[in-house]
């Protein structure tokens, strides 16, 4: 069967004629309670929790390649399958997947705009009929061109060609909010709170891309550095690990474990305010 050719950013309107295609995978990362009373029709359910490894304290860690074969199989994932993805909160849980299956791998894979509110409050159908995918047997083909590891990071303190973007509260960058041992901000790194990338005016949907360029480069954050994202799990910088790759920025990075790695760590180094 043949590729879709769909773009990292899919509207609806993109969506809705490809429901029915063979080669569409339409996972949706939504909570369960709004999965069971309504998705888009022919959506499977993901949850969460399947697609990280968690070992306390450090949270949205890389699963195994045993664990993502064990995830990607039972969703009925093939090869030449293009995944959209979406959920109920902006875009973050379906991000990190997305994240994930480029570690894994998998090439063909797009973002719903909006996610399930938009699809929605837009009047598109809705369904409550709960999808069971066929299980098969897929093979990852790990790939961490996009994976940043606390040693990397490390040893990349002082380059200046590596911009450390950190997607979290300002009062967690600062460290004036602790969610590990220890609070504060990798040394010279910058901040933009990830829901600054989305339009609140319209579902949560990316802002236009002239905005979101002024957004980034006004904190130094151009597509000639290699920018390495991170928040306190990777789940919230995952989203700004998409809308980066979506503006053709062609060398990022996300940080696994984020500052549950990083900021439980006895002897990194951490800057505050």
């Amino acid at each position: 069967m043949p590729e879709l050719n769909l773009p990292l950013i899919i509207e609806a309107e993109q969506l809705m004629p490809q429901l029915d295609n063979r080669n569409l995978l339409l996972v949706d990362l939504s909570s369960p309670e709004t999965y069971v009373q309504y998705h888009i029709p022919g959506a499977v359910y993901l949850e969460y929790a399947w697609i990280v490894r968690i070992e306390h304290p450090r949270l949205g860690l890389l699963p195994d390649p045993a664990q993502l074969t064990n995830v990607l199989s039972a969703l009925g994932l093939r090869p030449d399958t293009h995944v959209v993805t979406y959920d109920d909160e902006g875009g973050g849980r379906a991000c990190r997947f997305l994240w994930t299956l480029e570690a894994a791998g998998h090439k063909n894979f797009s973002l719903l705009n909006g996610g399930l509110k938009a699809w929605a409050n837009e009047g598109h159908e809705i369904s409550s009929k709960i999808i069971y995918p066929t299980p098969c047997d897929y093979t990852v083909n790990m790939d961490f061109t996009g994976v940043a590891t606390r040693q990397y990071i490390l040893d990349n303190l002082s380059n200046e060609q590596v911009v450390i973007f950190d997607t979290r509260s300002p009062a967690e960058f600062s460290g004036k909010k602790v969610y590990a041992q220890r609070g504060g901000h990798i040394p010279g790194a910058v901040n933009m709170e990830w829901t600054e990338a989305m339009d609140k005016n319209r579902d949560l949907r990316l802002k236009p891309e002239n905005e979101l360029r002024q957004l980034l480069e006004s904190r130094g954050v151009t597509p000639d550095r290699q920018i390495i994202v991170h928040c306190h799990s990777h789940h919230r910088s995952a989203h700004t690990y998409i809308m980066l790759k979506t503006l053709g920025y062609p060398d990022i990075k996300g940080y696994p474990g984020s500052w549950s790695d990083w900021g439980n760590e006895p002897n990194t180094p951490i800057e505050h305010g």
